[in-house]
């Protein structure tokens, strides 16, 4: 395909997807598209693209980046947020990567993010926490945390189906469930917005049955469901239910163990066959604690979208925030990785801002295409360089043994550490 802004590399290849195995074809040099993002994206997107182009070459791999945009930098060359060429461009090549994007008050989208996900149909986001050492972290024993979310992608409140409050069609959907369906007493006097939480059969499935085959391909012991199933029974609790069935239905007996519900309720002792993996349930409210007080006896988890949000976000802030927390989205053959942290606007331009969540997603990245030995080589060269002391601001401030450096003298030290390592 051509494209009238994107300028495609002439070396390099698109990555490829045999559907019918299930496998990606990756070429020797593949060409990746790259956002850069907004705000401080505009600093760390570059210096991550050459740390990941650093490990690669050093592990006899090579990339083609081919730039593309969306949100600030988009407006500027189309004058519109998400171009159809970048999407087109993603959808292509089948991996991309991409920093923070900023989404304008009133600009047609909830989120350029979540418009992003859902337009390319990326219904996992994966984020893996782990502790790397030197970064302060409040919790004890932050180095227990080694844990994997997996997040519905496309439904649950961010399918963005609601009302305004005082408007004819909120007034509408009320008339309709107080007359129709016989839930007034739900239905407060006055003015009220109203949303719709729509979670599918297939939807959930596909997020579970993508963590358990990554729970299985990755020696996870367990995957816990993670829902507000008691209060919402047919949105959440059915996720849950959907999940079981997966659990139950597509996997043999000695691979995958579905727990019963009596495992917590009674505290059976149960049979799991060994190196099966377990699948089980929690509540969401629940899990926010127990990721505090029994945090090493959770691997994998999977959840709607709006508990995936806060659940990987606090799992985050226990390995030290969300400044070193990397991310993907998944789909059929296809990953668009991505850092879990924001733009933050006002330190765009100051050249302060810590790359490292930006590039240990593309630590994932490489993971997805079969990267493993750049992917390793990344993680060992940026916990390294944490651990020696030179770090950004955002951990300096935190250390007193620590070098405070500038978001390109850091990512400089961890190429310098990758080629050390190689």
């Amino acid at each position: 395909m051509s494209y009238d802004k994107i300028e495609v590399p002439e070396g390099g290849a698109k990555v490829s997807y045999d559907e019918a195995a299930d496998e990606l074809d990756v070429p020797d040099t593949p060409i990746i598209p790259i956002i850069h993002g907004d705000g401080i994206g505009k600093d760390v997107g570059p210096i991550a693209q050459d740390v990941l182009s650093a490990a690669a070459e050093a592990t006899g791999h090579d990339i083609e980046w081919m730039e593309v945009y969306a949100g600030e930098s988009a407006r500027e060359m189309y004058d519109e947020n998400l171009p159809e060429e970048t999407v087109e461009a993603i959808r292509e090549h089948r991996v991309a990567i991409k920093g923070p994007l900023t989404t304008p008050v009133g600009a047609g989208f909830r989120s350029l993010n979540v418009a992003l996900r859902q337009t390319l149909d990326l219904y996992a986001n994966v984020r893996p926490t782990y502790y790397l050492d030197g970064v302060p972290s409040p919790m004890k024993a932050p180095e227990e945390m080694d844990m994997v979310t997996f997040r519905e992608n496309t439904e649950d409140v961010y399918a963005g189906i609601e009302w305004e409050a005082g408007t004819d069609e909120a007034e509408q959907v009320r008339s309709f469930v107080e007359d129709e369906m016989d839930f007034d007493d739900v239905m407060h006097d006055g003015d009220i917005g109203i949303g719709l939480k729509p979670i599918s059969e297939k939807g959930s499935k596909r997020l579970v049955r993508e963590a358990i085959d990554y729970a299985i391909e990755n020696d996870r012991d367990t995957v816990t469901l993670v829902h507000k199933g008691n209060i919402m029974k047919f949105t959440e609790g059915q996720f849950g239910d959907w999940g079981m069935e997966v659990a139950e239905e597509e996997y043999p007996d000695d691979e995958v163990f579905a727990a019963p519900d009596s495992l917590w309720e009674e505290q059976d002792e149960v049979d799991i066959p060994e190196d099966a993996v377990m699948v089980e349930e929690r509540l969401a409210d629940a899990m926010l604690q127990w990721m505090q007080l029994r945090t090493d006896e959770f691997d994998v988890l999977a959840m709607p979208n709006l508990n995936g949000d806060y659940l990987s976000d606090a799992a985050g802030a226990q390995i030290g925030g969300l400044g070193i927390a990397p991310g993907a989205n998944f789909g059929a053959g296809r990953c668009l990785a991505e850092p879990v942290h924001g733009s933050a606007p006002k330190r765009a331009g100051q050249d302060k801002a810590n790359p490292t969540a930006l590039i240990l997603s593309g630590r994932l990245l490489f993971e997805y295409i079969g990267w493993d030995d750049a992917s390793t080589l990344v993680r060992d060269a940026v916990e390294d360089t944490i651990e020696s002391g030179t770090v950004t601001y955002d951990l300096a401030r935190q250390r007193d043994d620590a070098e405070e450096v500038s978001s390109t003298t850091y990512a400089e030290a961890v190429i310098d550490r990758i080629e050390d390592l190689a």
